[in-house]
């Protein structure tokens, strides 16, 4: 006879269980999935017992303040994420079958957003989705989605929030931009419509080193930390950096740029086409790298046809 073999079976799951701990997750407690998944608190609590009982693994630290995933918990909390959306996914294809998308798609996005490049989009998604009606919120602050009843947010952020769900769609650049003129004199090298400081004398190089340089006149959002952008701009150009105007609208930043009034930090889908022709000029300045525009929304259970064919929409075309 040969000895049998011991084979390693994968525990047994409920799949309400599951979702229960992910709602957990993404509301943040106990309470606010029990309202979001319209469940008694103590069920809740009966469901997360036995999901741990049937991995054999605690996946959440509790106090009566706080909750944090375990190493255990945010393996399987990610690992599952995929599983659920691939189960929801082909839950939704066979479900809705040929049915269309459709209602009213609220979204909140950057104030940048406000360019033709993006308005194209929309009309692209309208062509292939003409059910859906969009009702888009432009802000540069972060908003509730909950609260303020949007479906989606297009937001630039490395650290989504925890409790909310955050779709990749692209990297988005972001350059310190001016108008030539505003450039004539700057003594830094490399900077395209810059003027190279005239030889001197050496008799009045001391005075024109005591002469220090007008300092650059600058833009800022008044929503971020000024020091997180001008450290490197200074650095980078050798000079003084004056904030002359502030705004929370980056579009009126953008056309304050154009009128001359200073450099303006911007993102590549407003300035491009204007960097291409001359009307504007990019500082040689490090900044960081691209960041990543997310679509972020509040939950993927029973995610509406409109919200998932607009989010599936947006990642394939700017993808590309």
């Amino acid at each position: 006879m040969f000895p049998m073999q011991a084979t390693m079976t994968a525990p047994e799951i409920d799949l309400t269980s599951m979702r229960v701990f992910h709602a957990i997750v993404e509301a943040g407690s106990f309470a606010a999935a029990a309202d979001r998944l319209g469940m008694a608190p103590p069920m809740v609590s009966k469901h997360m017992a036995r999901l741990e009982r049937a991995l054999g693994a605690r996946l959440l630290h509790r106090t009566s303040r706080s909750m944090r995933l375990t190493e255990a918990g945010t393996a399987f909390h990610e690992q599952s994420r995929q599983a659920l959306e691939l189960l929801d996914a082909a839950t939704v294809s066979v479900g809705q079958g040929q049915q269309q998308p459709q209602g009213e798609l609220r979204i909140s996005a950057p104030v940048w957003c406000a360019t033709p490049r993006f308005a194209a989009l929309l009309a692209d998604y309208r062509r292939a989705c003409p059910a859906v009606r969009l009702d888009l919120h432009l802000d540069n602050h972060m908003v509730d989605l909950v609260s303020g009843g949007f479906d989606v947010a297009l937001r630039m952020t490395a650290e989504p929030a925890p409790q909310l769900i955050a779709r990749p769609l692209c990297a988005m650049a972001f350059h310190w931009v001016a108008v030539p003129g505003l450039l004539q004199g700057l003594p830094a090298a490399g900077i395209p419509g810059g003027t190279a400081a005239p030889a001197v004398p050496a008799a009045s190089a001391a005075a024109s080193a005591a002469a220090a340089p007008p300092p650059l006149p600058v833009i800022l959002p008044n929503y971020v930390s000024p020091d997180r952008l001008t450290a490197g701009l200074q650095q980078a150009l050798g000079r003084r950096i004056e904030a002359v105007m502030q705004s929370s609208d980056t579009t009126l930043s953008y056309h304050a740029a154009q009128a001359g009034i200073g450099a303006a930090f911007m993102p590549a889908w407003l300035v491009e086409d204007d960097l291409a022709h001359g009307r504007l000029l990019r500082l040689p300045v490090d900044t960081g790298g691209a960041r990543t525009l997310h679509a972020v929304y509040a939950s993927r259970r029973q995610m509406p046809l409109k919200l998932r064919s607009f989010i599936d929409f947006l990642a394939q075309r700017l993808a590309a």
